[in-house]
């Protein structure tokens, strides 16, 4: 689902104005209690910091300012339009910058928790704005689910990731029931959005292209949660700005920076550690950043080590142990003219035996010389370099990146005894060095985002009969305008081409170009209470690699793949009274000529059809400390006219049906103590391939404490308790539950699970 937000009428404009802004959380936390004076004097000197902002339309000075401040900006519902900023060049406290920002203009505002709340000049209950005689204060926002742009867009911020304490990627998307995430081990767990396999988006690491097809019983990306900032996800229709290959939408991980744990030049660390009484797992991360005078440094350790877990039935499920190391690495400096120079690599390796297929508990009648479990190795890695300008100017606001990503998998591969080998070492390793360069346009009514992009990829093969290899080189160029050109109207419309080089582990060569587009926009049918939203895109995606272990040196390619294309399409509503949301949407997503090659030799150009439809509809409430959300969706996936199956299914789309899902958060603030639960309910779904099982529904319950001493802000404890009923089930999205001879990979059963973290 998309946008769902309390208040929104408050706020909407501007932040499609800002949709670019980055959104930078901001914490301090002092390790000895100090007296209040000394607190404060402390702290106005650690968060004076040099502006540099000429005088532009304000959208972008707004823009300027959040990159600058290290704050998350939020506009109310007064308009921008025809407005110009005051220029601001000085070190000052963000509040002195953001006045001169606003003078002039009538504009309150107010700096409460990292967030700078601009706002309407009518009264409001508060009293003055800061730094603005005369005006008015604006009430904090709150908010329920995302507050972004795009009918279908859905966005984890750093307070959801804060909230969930994700121990993996199916945590990340927990209370999403348009996401799933198959299989219970990292290594191996996929994400579906409207039940499309994500190497069907466009996947990206800060930027960096990361989609891989490595071995379909492994995971496409294994991310250590830890690391991350936020996520974003365009489900169906997203931006030409997103990247290539953006078939059923988009998904963008984003990663830490010392700005976000840091309140202005100083030096900080955490140290944080968990245990998992199912499986006796203790995972340990270790942190330390610090900013001066520019210069910014980021490093993050995670190590993980446990054994397997037991599951709803009480049966120990092989093969499912924890031994992960992970870490993240950022080195950034920002010159006194705004030009900010960063790099940065993340990195995460899996090295414990897995069941044999990695995603699956057992197959019946497999041969008697594969055991049950085998060592596997994954290793994952991001590099990225960017470019941006701190202090844009209304026509020149730049990004450059660069990046390499890779992943590898090797495994050994068993051979019949009758052969007389001995088991052998097998790798697939792919790779991505990509990168874009493009310029925003900041106008009065909103910006153009134009740009430049390209890929080379490589799938290879290192193996003793099989060793292949397969390469695609694409270069793009697109542009996307985010307006608001009339009152109570927002438009989000663009336009990408594509050309691609593709080359078969034959060494034949096909070259394709395509066309993509995509138009979005909402409307507010009343204004502060229901919006109406719409979207519609056809993507161009070129010929995808196939996966590294299916990859066979004498395919037939015939003529060549066919490139994939893509139609999507998204129609909702949402309402909004006081601190109550209503939303829903329907959707539908069409994949035409998937590329899906087996190894035989004739197979190696097998493609399908694939559409995604269904629809959701959610409702929540919020109160000043704590919110309640209900969300309900219900997909329907079929894979050449007939519902899909896991099997059919690899790397295309997973059988969804009905899902429910439940939270509620609330925070005694007085004592630092803050209580929730959730819940997701997946109802019994038949709509099956021929011969399949039905899938059978499941409930699952979760709560959690966490407490911080009011008079220690910088320790936090946290008590969790997963699957409270010890419920037996797989994810409907894990491979096989609907075959009679497979085992699936079942969740863990009740887990009690202790964390401590402690930040200096």
């Amino acid at each position: 689902m998309g946008q769902l937000s309390f208040n929104a009428g408050h706020c909407r404009k501007a932040r499609w104005l800002l949709a670019t802004t980055a959104i930078v959380g901001v914490s301090s936390l002092a390790l000895v209690p100090r007296s209040a004076a000394a607190q404060e004097t402390t702290a106005r000197t650690s968060s004076a910091r040099t502006y540099n902002i000429p005088s532009q339309p304000l959208a972008a000075a707004l823009n300027a300012f959040a990159r600058q401040s290290g704050l998350q900006v939020t506009l109310a519902a007064t308009t921008s339009q025809g407005l110009r900023s005051t220029a601001v060049n000085a070190t000052l406290d963000p509040d002195q910058a953001l006045a001169r920002i606003l003078a002039g203009t009538g504009i309150p505002f107010r700096i409460s928790g990292g967030t700078a709340l601009v706002g309407s000049a009518e009264p409001a209950a508060g009293g003055a704005a800061v730094g603005v005689p005369g005006a008015t204060m604006l009430d904090p926002i709150s908010s329920f689910g995302s507050s972004q742009l795009g009918p279908g867009e859905i966005v984890i911020s750093s307070e959801d990731l804060k909230r969930k304490n994700p121990a993996n990627i199916a945590d990340v998307f927990s209370g999403e029931p348009g996401i799933s995430v198959g299989s219970s081990l990292p290594m191996s767990q996929k994400v579906y959005v409207h039940g499309i396999e994500e190497t069907s988006l466009a996947v990206t690491m800060d930027g960096g292209r990361q989609n891989n097809k490595v071995f379909h019983h492994n995971g496409t990306n294994l991310i250590d949660p830890g690391l991350l900032k936020a996520v974003n996800v365009d489900a169906g229709v997203a931006p030409a700005d997103a990247g290539p290959g953006a078939l059923a939408g988009a998904i963008a991980y984003e990663t830490i920076d010392a700005r976000d744990l840091l309140n202005g030049d100083g030096f900080g660390g955490f140290v944080t550690s968990s245990y998992n009484f199912n499986s006796d797992t203790v995972t340990t991360g270790i942190s330390a950043y610090g900013m001066r005078d520019g210069l910014e440094f980021l490093g993050y350790f995670n190590l993980g080590n446990g054994n397997d877990f037991t599951a709803g039935n009480g049966q120990d499920v092989d093969g499912t142990s924890t031994d992960v190391l992970g870490g993240l690495g950022k080195l950034a400096y920002e010159f006194d003219s705004g030009d900010r120079f960063e790099i940065s690599h993340d990195r995460i390796r899996d090295d414990a035996p897995r069941p044999f297929r990695a995603n699956v508990g057992f197959i019946d009648g497999r041969p008697p010389w594969e055991p049950r479990v085998r060592d596997y190795m994954l290793d994952r890695q991001n590099t990225v370099f960017t470019y941006t300008d701190s202090t844009p100017e209304g026509w020149w606001d730049p990004t450059l990146m660069l990046a390499y990503s890779r992943t590898e998998v090797e495994i050994p591969i068993t051979l019949p005894p009758r052969l007389a080998i001995p088991p052998y070492p097998a790798t697939g390793t792919t790779s991505s060095f990509n990168g874009k360069f493009e310029n925003k346009f900041s106008f009065d009514i909103g910006n153009v985002i134009a740009g430049v992009d390209f890929y080379d990829d490589k799938a290879d093969l290192d193996d003793m009969f099989d060793a292949s290899t397969e390469k695609a080189r694409n270069v793009g160029i697109y542009a996307q305008a985010r307006l608001e050109p009339w009152e109570r109207t927002r438009l989000s419309f663009g336009a990408r081409g594509d050309t691609q080089q593709f080359t078969g582990t034959t060494g034949e060569e096909w070259n394709n170009s395509g066309l993509s587009g995509n138009v979005s926009g909402e409307y507010d049918l009343i204004e502060d209470l229901l919006i109406a939203k719409a979207g519609y895109s056809h993507v161009w995606a070129g010929i995808p690699l196939a996966e590294n272990f299916i990859m066979n040196p004498n395919w037939n390619y015939g003529s060549g793949p066919k490139p994939v294309t893509a139609d999507n399409y998204i129609l909702g509503l949402e309402a909004n009274y006081n601190d109550f949301t209503v939303e829903g949407s329907v959707f539908q997503t069409d994949i035409d000529d998937a590329r899906t090659p087996r190894y035989r030799a004739d197979l190696g150009i097998e493609a399908h059809d694939v559409r995604s439809r269904g629809f959701e509809i959610g409702a929540g409430y919020s109160w000043g400390d704590g919110f309640f959300k209900v969300k309900y969706a219900n997909i329907d996936v079929e894979i050449d006219g007939k519902p899909a199956d896991s099997d059919l299914g690899t790397y295309l789309a997973a059988p969804a049906g009905q899902i429910i899902t439940l939270q509620a958060v609330h925070t005694l603030t007085d004592w630092g103590v803050t209580f929730g639960a959730d819940a997701e309910i997946a109802l019994d779904y038949d709509d099956v391939a021929d011969g399949s099982k039905p899938f059978e529904g499941y409930q699952v319950f979760n709560a959690f404490v966490e407490y911080v001493p009011p008079e220690r802000p910088n320790l936090s404890l946290r008590a969790e308790l997963k699957n409270i009923f010890d419920e037996t089930y797989s994810d409907r999205a894990t491979y096989g539950q609907e075959f009679g001879t497979v085992t699936p990979l079942y969740e863990p059963g009740r887990s009690f699970i202790l964390t401590a973290k402690a930040t200096f």
